[in-house]
């Protein structure tokens, strides 16, 4: 079996093959995350029950949290592809971990953004300086400093070297973030979702915020898939494959 899956992954890894396929689960995924979406916000604007102590201001919660979730593991992500660029050279690897950086800024703006609308009516200031809202901050930045840097250098390869290195760097902000309610006294309610302790909230709320955990998910690989494709028609446009893709577009 492991023979099996060490040659499918290397069969994929050429950017040419790779390129179909992604395709086809890049279209999966992008109605995946539409039915997925639609089926959340029902759950969590309609049929879960008002919040005892929040109101209705609890219900940011059904974007905030999964956008908090993804925007964290999205980074993960990108550092793995960009550290299996720098080990096994891959190209492949390396064009995976910049197409998932702008994914990854969009849902960490996402998460501060809702933190406020949700932090302002509950804390009654749309901004302070806890631990958790500031080691999310850093990876906002992290994120862009990523691509910033990746961008200021012409070679690709270079570019992926330089950024690659950054991310793994970078790795460390992610436990801070998650643990930051536990090592610090911070304003940010701890988790609500524990493996430990299980769920503190009612069934529809779980379920609507774990459907849209889902839907983010899926809206994920749907862009970051949708990205890398292009990515690879830029880097890759010099080989016959990309100049008949290019010619089909």
């Amino acid at each position: 079996m492991n023979t099996a899956l060490n040659s499918l992954l290397f069969r994929y890894a050429s950017p040419q093959r790779f390129y179909p396929l992604a395709g086809r689960l890049q279209m999966g995924s992008g109605v995946a995350a539409v039915l997925l979406a639609a089926l959340g916000l029902y759950l969590g604007l309609w049929l879960a029950p008002t919040d005892a102590q929040q109101g209705e201001a609890y219900r940011i919660i059904f974007v905030h949290v999964p956008a908090a979730w993804m925007s964290m593991f999205i980074y993960v992500v990108m550092a793995a592809w960009a550290g299996a660029g720098l080990v096994l050279n891959s190209r492949l690897s390396s064009m995976m971990a910049c197409a998932l950086a702008p994914t990854g800024a969009w849902m960490t703006f996402l998460a501060l953004w809702t933190g406020a609308l949700w932090g302002k009516p509950t804390w009654g200031a749309w901004w302070v300086w806890d631990a958790r809202l500031t080691s999310e901050l850093v990876l906002l930045f992290l994120y862009i400093g990523f691509m910033a840097l990746h961008n200021a250098i012409d070679d690709p390869r270079r570019a992926d070297r330089a950024a690659g290195l950054l991310a793994l760097v970078g790795v460390v902000n992610v436990p801070i973030i998650y643990f930051s309610v536990q090592w610090w006294n911070t304003l940010h309610q701890g988790a609500s979702i524990s493996v430990s302790r299980g769920a503190s909230m009612a069934t529809p709320m779980l379920l609507g915020m774990l459907v849209m955990a889902l839907a983010f998910w899926a809206y994920a690989i749907a862009v970051a898939l949708m990205r890398v494709r292009l990515i690879m028609l830029e880097r890759e446009r010099h080989a016959p494959w990309a100049q008949a893709e290019l010619t089909r577009l």
